[in-house]
C-alpha cells in the first residue's frame, strides 16, 4: 500500500468517526480509494473527473465520499463543471444563435459576479432566465441578434403583463440589456427609458387552522421541529437558521441570537433545541462543526448546511418558511395593535418592512372579528 493510499484510508476512518458513516459506506469508500489509486503516481493529486470515470457515473454517493477524503488531504483537483454552469450551457444552447452568446455571458456574470456585480443565487438565475426566455424566442422570429431588439419591442412585451409578472420581467430584461450595453455587446439599451413603477404589495393573511395542522403533520423529525419552531416563534429567516452556531445558544440563560439579534428563548424552541442537540450528539458525537444544524455532508467540516438541506426537509413537503415567518410577524402585529416600532424591535425588521406589516394588520383589524381566522386572534408568544 502506497503512503498516499494509507493516508487516505486513515482519513476515511477519521471521517467515519466524525460523520457516522455506516460500515457499508466505509467499505465502499475504501474500495473506491483503492481503485482510484491503482496505478496512480504516488503523491500526485487526483482529478475529480478521473474519480468519476474510475467509479462510474452511477456511483454518485461513493464518488462524493471518495472525493471528500481526497479533498481533506489536499489531493483533489476539481476539474468538473458545476451543476449551474451545466444548466447555463444546456439552456443557452437551445437559444437562437444571435442571442446565445450574450445571454450565456450574462448568466455567467450573474453566477460568478465581476468587479461591478455581486454573485447572485441560483434562484435568481432561474427566475431571470425564466422571465426573459419566452420573449427572446419570440423576438428571434423577426430579430436576428440581441442588438436588434428595440425599445418598442420591450414596451410591447411589458404592455401585455400586469402585477408581479410585469415587475419581474422588467427587472430581468433590464439586467440583461444593461449587462450587454456595459460589455458593448449591443449599441443601445432598449430598457433605459422605460419604467414600470413598483410591484404591487403582496397580500399577507394569517394562516388558517388547516394550514397550521398541515405544517404540524409534516414536522416530525427533530431537525424539522427545530426549524419550524425557530420560524414560527422567532420569525427566523432560513439564512439565520443555517448560520446559527452553538455559541449563539445560551440554554441556561434562555437566550438565542438569530441573525445578530439576541432574543429570549421561548419554551417551545428550548424543547426543540434540546431534542435536536441530543439527536445531534448521538448521530455525530465527534463532529468539529459548531453550527447547530449539521448533516452527513457537513458533519466532517465546519460549514453550514446548504440551502437544499432546508428545501429537502421542508419545502419539498409543501412547507413554505417565508409564509410561516410572515404569519408569525402578522400575529404579533395584530396582537399589539399594529405597532411598527414593536415589530422592528422584536423581529429585527427594517422600518419599511415593519410599517408594511403594520399596515396589513390595520386593514385586518378594521374587519369584523368573526372574519379574521381564529388562529390570528391569539395573544402573541413571548420572544
Amino acid at each position: 500500500m502506497s503512503s498516499v493510499l494509507r493516508a487516505a484510508v486513515e482519513r476515511a476512518f477519521e471521517t467515519v468517526e466524525a460523520a457516522g458513516w455506516s460500515t457499508h459506506s466505509l467499505e465502499r469508500t475504501l474500495t473506491g480509494l483503492r481503485l482510484v489509486f491503482d496505478g496512480h503516481p504516488d503523491g500526485q493529486p487526483v482529478r475529480r473527473s478521473a474519480v468519476h470515470s474510475t467509479l462510474g457515473v452511477s456511483s454518485g454517493t461513493r464518488v462524493a465520499k471518495v472525493a471528500q477524503v481526497l479533498d481533506d488531504l489536499g489531493l483533489l483537483i476539481d476539474d468538473t463543471t458545476s451543476t449551474l454552469r451545466s444548466w447555463i450551457d444546456g439552456h443557452c444552447d437551445v437559444l437562437p444563435a444571435g442571442f446565445r452568446t450574450e445571454v450565456r455571458a450574462w448568466l455567467v456574470v450573474l453566477l460568478d459576479g465581476d468587479e461591478r456585480t455581486r454573485p447572485r443565487s441560483s434562484s435568481t438565475l432561474y427566475g431571470y432566465f425564466g422571465r426573459v426566455r419566452p420573449h427572446l424566442l419570440a423576438w428571434s422570429a423577426t430579430r436576428g441578434q440581441l442588438r436588434e431588439v428595440t425599445e418598442d419591442d420591450v414596451r410591447a412585451v411589458l404592455n401585455q403583463l400586469r402585477g408581479h409578472r410585469l415587475a419581474g420581467t422588467f427587472v430581468a430584461l433590464r439586467s440583461l440589456f444593461r449587462f450587454a450595453k456595459r460589455r458593448r455587446l449591443i449599441f443601445a439599451d432598449p430598457t433605459r427609458r422605460l419604467h414600470v413603477g413598483r410591484a404591487p404589495t403582496r397580500a399577507v393573511l394569517p394562516m388558517t387552522d388547516t394550514q397550521i395542522a398541515a405544517v404540524e403533520h409534516v414536522a416530525v423529525t427533530p431537525a424539522q421541529r427545530l426549524v419550524m419552531a425557530l420560524v414560527a416563534v422567532h420569525a427566523a429567516r432560513a439564512a439565520a437558521i443555517r448560520e446559527l452556531t452553538l455559541d449563539d445558544v445560551d440554554l441556561a440563560g434562555r437566550r438565542i441570537t438569530l441573525g445578530g439579534h439576541s432574543q429570549r428563548l421561548s419554551e417551545l424552541v428550548h424543547h426543540a433545541l434540546l431534542a435536536w442537540l441530543q439527536h445531534r450528539r448521538r448521530t455525530w458525537p465527534h463532529t468539529p462543526n459548531r453550527h447547530v444544524l449539521v448533516s452527513t455532508v457537513t458533519a466532517t467540516g465546519t460549514g453550514p448546511v446548504s440551502d437544499y438541506y432546508l428545501t429537502w426537509h421542508l419545502l419539498l413537503r409543501g412547507v413554505q418558511l417565508e409564509h410561516i415567518r410572515g404569519d408569525r410577524v402578522l400575529h404579533e402585529a395584530l396582537a399589539v395593535g399594529a405597532d411598527p416600532l414593536h415589530l422592528a424591535a422584536v423581529f429585527n425588521l427594517s422600518a419599511a418592512t415593519a410599517i408594511a406589516y403594520a399596515d396589513i394588520a390595520c386593514s385586518l383589524l378594521e374587519r369584523p372579528v368573526e372574519s379574521i381566522p381564529a388562529s390570528a386572534q391569539a395573544s402573541p408568544s413571548d420572544v
